[in-house]
């Protein structure tokens, strides 16, 4: 019970359709069991309902919220929620992001409206969602906010959009822990190697018209740890481990979780 009496909200909380668990469901999940109260964020009410039925189906309370992160409105609406109904706000987990399903392409490809969509589901709205979280961490004065980066932000990645807005959420969650620490406000950011997940595989076995095993298994050979991808439950083990007072001095961190990726390209 990591996170008894804790607050969270979950933002990309349901999944994309495909095999296995996304990053966000497993993140409530993993919270819930945890002991955590979860606001179950994602724009696919549905998705995000069936993510919080299978916390309560485990005892968990956990409630859905519709919301858009390209509207800031949404976002805001979630927070006031989120505090309307339990009084307050102590987690902030920012687990959206798209590139391939987005339009992302190379430097000579992308287009500014490709450009602009993976911007605005990327980075602007984890700002936006920390923008209105912000205050009532403040008046608390305690709150962690966890974000998802990735490692395409330190590595060769071909795609314009998705690298440069995962480098600026690393930036970001940056100035984030050092504008905040006189709060006593923790933010730091989570950097997922290659995952077996909906999203990540499945997405780009539909767009490339490949079987979604092939896919799987190119990516499971190029990581160094037993060549095998990660999961969305060790994305959720980080983020428990960094929402968690066990991490009480933590602030500021890049987190990968990449089975060694990293470190093999140095």
């Amino acid at each position: 019970m990591r996170l008894e009496g804790k607050i969270a909200i979950i933002v990309g909380a349901g999944q994309s359709p495909g095999e296995g668990i996304g990053n966000g469901r497993a993140t409530v999940l993993r919270f819930a069991r945890e002991g955590a109260k979860v606001l179950a964020v994602d724009r696919n009410l549905a998705s995000a309902e069936e993510t919080a039925s299978l916390a309560k189906a485990e005892g968990g309370e956990c409630v859905a919220f519709e919301a858009d992160v390209t509207r800031e409105q949404t976002l805001k609406a979630a927070v006031a929620a989120a505090e309307q109904r339990w009084g307050r706000v102590d987690i902030l987990h920012n687990n959206v992001g798209v590139s391939i399903a987005g339009g992302d392409a190379s430097p000579l490809d992308i287009t500014e409206e490709a450009f602009d969509r993976v911007a605005a589901i990327n980075l602007r709205g984890t700002i936006m969602a920390c923008k209105h979280a912000l205050p009532v961490m403040r008046r608390q004065r305690s709150g962690v906010i966890i974000n998802i980066s990735s490692v395409a932000a330190w590595e060769n990645y071909p795609l314009v959009a998705y690298k440069a807005t995962k480098a600026g959420m690393i930036a970001y969650t940056q100035q984030l822990a050092i504008q905040n620490a006189a709060y006593g406000i923790r933010a730091n950011v989570i950097l997922p190697g290659l995952m077996d997940t909906p999203m990540a595989v499945d997405t780009r076995a539909r767009t490339s018209g490949r079987p979604r095993a092939e896919v799987a298994a190119e990516r499971d050979a190029r990581v160094p740890l037993r060549n095998r991808m990660g999961t969305a439950w060790d994305v959720a083990n980080a983020a428990l481990f960094l929402a968690s007072d066990e991490a009480a001095f933590i602030t500021g961190v890049a987190l990968p979780v990449d089975g060694g990726a990293l470190v093999k390209i140095g």
